[in-house]
């Protein structure tokens, strides 16, 4: 049976989960230099050990309020094809398997997020866990 492994972290009550095998790395967030006429999704750039990488707020990117930051407060650092960005998020919660059966279509009224952003979602016991696709969180930036 066909398994997905996940990186799964919340954006205030929602949870959601990326492809493990795009996920770069994860850290706290540094400084943010911002960067002039950038979407207004994109929080700015930040520099990973001598990479200038974009960072974008899913937040915004998702029509959420903005928040503080907060001690658990991470920037997932993907890679989409050639494409390094770091993604802000509220917190990251766990690794975790789910089968590829337990993933459904998105659904129709896609929670009122753009369901463009959304590959399914994951039952975990209770859980909804909303998978991104990734290719289309960057856009054109």
């Amino acid at each position: 049976m066909a398994e997905e492994q996940l990186v799964t972290f919340c954006l205030g009550s929602e949870e959601f989960g990326v492809d493990i095998m795009r996920v770069q790395e994860i850290i706290r967030i540094p400084p943010i230099t911002r960067v002039p006429k950038a979407p207004i999704y994109v929080e700015g750039v930040i520099n990973l050990r001598g990479n200038v990488i974009p960072v974008i707020s899913l937040r915004t990117r998702f029509g959420m309020p903005r928040v503080e930051e907060t001690d658990l407060s991470r920037i997932i650092v993907l890679q989409v094809q050639t494409k390094v960005f770091g993604i802000g998020v509220d917190a990251v919660t766990e690794v975790l398997r789910i089968d590829s059966d337990g993933i459904e279509p998105p659904p129709p009224i896609a929670l009122g997020m753009d369901s463009q952003f959304i590959r399914g979602v994951g039952k975990i016991g209770e859980r909804l866990l909303i998978i991104l696709e990734l290719d289309q969180i960057m856009g054109g930036v």
